[in-house]
């Protein structure tokens, strides 16, 4: 490339092309190196001043998609979420999920009373003295963070939780916290409230290492709506069935006949399925 590339970002921001962005992006979809860098090559060629991140990322999808369809369901990891629909009930439930297979005994949507009010909880996990009271906070849009409100709200919402729950009987020596989830990103404001009050605070990709992305990857507990051999609207019968997880369809194939689709293409939905399932 001769002179540098301004691209325009989900928020408006407009910065210079960082190939090296897009080759880390592709490299989580474990697709092969040859075929990386073939795709940012073509990527490169069909660039233009104002180019969005959308339009990129949807190139370089297309290609993937092309030559490996369980590496682009990789590569869409972060579409995939957002693909969950308005309630953000389906993140919740990904969220109890992957704190189930972290080891915490979960629940989804629980009315919690607290020392002045009774409060709707999200998730409520726990693992040995351990007591956690996690918040979700889903997006549509990627462009949208968490600004420092949101733990400001959800930290006094847990004060008023842990004191009734240190009058429970064994819990005097249990450890409680509170948390925000979001499958998007914070602003520097919240991390920095979230941990001088010891929030714990799990975004995209926050902490680093070990944000949603990582987690997801690491157990392989990829979202159902990453599986590009499903149409649209027989992902969201799935969600509207409670199943949000790739390993769960695998485990109740059943679910695809019952939602009507044609068994000729249960076998490729459940190849990918377990292809996903796959810790990495």
């Amino acid at each position: 490339m001769k002179h540098p590339i301004n691209i325009v970002k989900y928020s408006g921001d407009v910065v210079a092309f960082d190939v090296d962005k897009l080759i880390n992006s592709l490299r989580r979809s474990q697709a092969s190196e040859e075929l990386i860098q073939q795709i940012v090559g073509q990527v490169e060629d069909q660039l233009y001043d104002g180019i969005t991140t959308k339009k990129i990322y949807q190139m370089a999808f297309k290609m993937l998609k092309g030559k490996s369809r369980v590496s682009a369901s990789k590569y869409k990891l972060k579409k995939a979420l957002m693909e969950f629909g308005p309630s953000g009930f389906p993140f919740e439930k990904l969220v109890g999920k992957l704190l189930a297979h972290e080891g915490f005994s979960t629940q989804v949507g629980v009315i919690v009373q607290g020392n002045c009010v009774q409060h709707e909880v999200d998730v409520i996990a726990q693992k040995d003295n351990t007591h956690y009271m996690i918040e979700c906070k889903y997006h549509s849009d990627q462009g949208r963070f968490c600004n420092v409100k949101i733990p400001l709200y959800i930290h006094s919402r847990f004060l008023d939780v842990e004191k009734q729950w240190e009058r429970q009987k064994g819990h005097e020596a249990k450890l409680h916290k509170g948390g925000v989830y979001t499958n998007t990103r914070f602003t520097s404001d919240a991390v920095q409230y979230g941990k001088c009050v010891e929030l714990l605070l799990t975004s995209w990709d926050y902490p680093i290492g070990d944000g949603l992305k990582d987690r997801i990857d690491k157990l392989g507990l990829h979202p159902l709506t990453a599986l590009t051999t499903l149409t649209k609207a027989e992902k969201t019968k799935l969600l509207d069935e409670g199943i949000v997880l790739c390993k769960e369809l695998h485990e109740k194939p059943v679910l695809l006949e019952k939602i009507g689709i044609d068994k000729k293409r249960h076998k490729k939905i459940l190849e990918d399925s377990e292809a996903l399932c796959k810790s990495s």
